[in-house]
């Protein structure tokens, strides 16, 4: 049977409880390469991970800042990419467009953020819980465009898959319009990039228009 890894473990045969501490978080969000997504590679070979798509985002953030509407730093809003999803180890992935699991799913993460975060020396623990916070609140201008970062993600897996997780029961283009409104909030070039993309995948047949255009 594989030991459960805490801090109070490691200390037994290593010592440094600050030093155990860390090394605890860190061997336990190691789970979040094992928490899959719906969205699918660009080769379509299989769906990513959690630690994948947060190694994306990071990357598109270094890549994409110039284009943010506000001056951002951009370390905080790596910092907060790179945390972001850490409570689905707990909380799961929940689908963007599941109306059903979305009902808790605000309850389900909290609380991951209070056990997973907790892990940390206490000085850490508010740190990162306060930048998860952050980015969930979208207040800042960091958090805002984070979280644009986080939606033209699958946006651009969705397109470049022809339909990837849009062929999923009630997703249509109203649907797709509302979960990317935070680009055009972060960021007008972006936000102009989005929807085009949804315009050309309705009329490509790969997603479904909005009700009242069928």
């Amino acid at each position: 049977m594989r030991q459960q890894i805490t801090a109070d473990y490691l200390e037994g045969f290593l010592g440094n409880r600050r030093l155990m501490e860390q090394l605890a978080f860190i061997l336990e969000v190691e789970k979040l390469k094992t928490v899959l997504r719906r969205t699918p590679l660009l080769d379509r070979s299989r769906v990513e991970n959690d630690a994948e798509h947060t190694w994306q985002l990071a990357l598109m953030a270094m890549v994409l800042s110039e284009h943010s509407r506000e001056k951002v730093e951009l370390l905080r809003v790596l910092k907060m990419l790179l945390i972001h999803d850490i409570v689905e180890i707990d909380a799961g992935d929940t689908f963007a467009y599941d109306t059903v699991l979305a009902a808790s799913q605000a309850e389900r993460e909290l609380k991951a953020a209070e056990r997973i975060f907790a892990l940390l020396p206490d000085d850490q623990a508010k740190e990162f819980r306060a930048l998860w916070d952050e980015f969930e609140a979208k207040v800042t201008a960091e958090s805002r465009f984070a979280n644009a970062m986080d939606r033209l993600q699958p946006l651009l897996h969705n397109f470049f898959t022809e339909g990837g997780t849009w062929g999923s029961a009630g997703v249509t283009a109203a649907s797709v319009e509302r979960r990317m409104l935070p680009i055009g909030v972060a960021s007008d070039t972006l936000g102009e990039l989005s929807a085009r993309l949804i315009t050309l995948a309705v009329e490509q047949g790969i997603l479904a228009p909005a009700p009242q255009d069928t």
